[in-house]
């Protein structure tokens, strides 16, 4: 799964990488946590528009918004079983952004919390689903996180980690005329361990009232 992250880059590198709108001022975030505002990167009329969302999707079916608890994440394998999911993995397709995400690995009765991140540093997209609920008067956006089986790095640490599309795929994927779910879940696939890096980093992390750039500092030299 994928349960926390980062996004501490500044506007202008995201605004670079990723070639979207956003007129607003962004404050770093160390510690992101489930039911928070997260960036996302949506595709309207052919112009890359970013959105604050929250975190945990909402189905537009759904009575409680609450429900968005138990939506943080999707699973590649079945998105497209889902009915949480189905419609939004057709149509309403986002990018998540990110500069590092964080895993916990268990040891006795500790959990050692670890950051991933990109070799080169750079921002990257997490592959993301997004909803509109409006059945209080008030709309309300969030979305998910695809998840996929672990690469060769995370897995040590978790069975599980979170989709990364690379750059080349970020025009399919935002493309809400690409119906075809074959090619949209062959999109689905770990990211190349050899591309990513990651470290332990102190428990500081554990808690999401901690949202301070120690969470992002090694607590061992490399």
């Amino acid at each position: 799964m994928c349960g926390r992250f980062s996004l501490a880059a500044d506007m202008e590198q995201l605004q670079a990488l990723f070639h979207f709108v956003f007129p607003e001022p962004l404050s770093p975030r160390f510690n992101i946590a489930p039911s928070q505002a997260v960036l996302t990167v949506v595709e309207e009329n052919g112009i890359r528009i970013g959105k604050m969302m929250r975190w945990g999707l909402v189905p537009a079916w759904a009575n409680d918004p609450k429900i968005g608890w138990k939506m943080i994440n999707a699973r590649g394998e079945t998105v497209d079983e889902k009915a949480s999911f189905r419609q939004a993995l057709k149509r309403r397709r986002c990018l998540i952004l990110a500069d590092g995400f964080y895993e916990w690995k268990k040891e006795g009765t500790n959990k050692i919390p670890y950051r991933f991140t990109l070799r080169n540093g750079e921002p990257f997209a997490f592959a993301g689903l997004w909803e509109k609920w409006d059945k209080q008067g008030t709309a309300l956006y969030t979305c998910t996180i695809i998840t996929t089986e672990a690469n060769e790095l995370v897995s040590p640490i978790h069975e599980r980690m979170p989709v990364i599309l690379p750059p080349e795929q970020h025009e399919a994927w935002l493309d809400a005329k690409l119906e075809d779910t074959d090619y949209v879940k062959s999109l689905l696939k770990p990211y190349a361990a050899a591309k990513m890096s990651m470290y332990e980093v102190d428990s500081i992390v554990n808690s999401p009232k901690n949202d301070v750039r120690a969470c992002l500092e090694p607590i061992h030299s490399q």
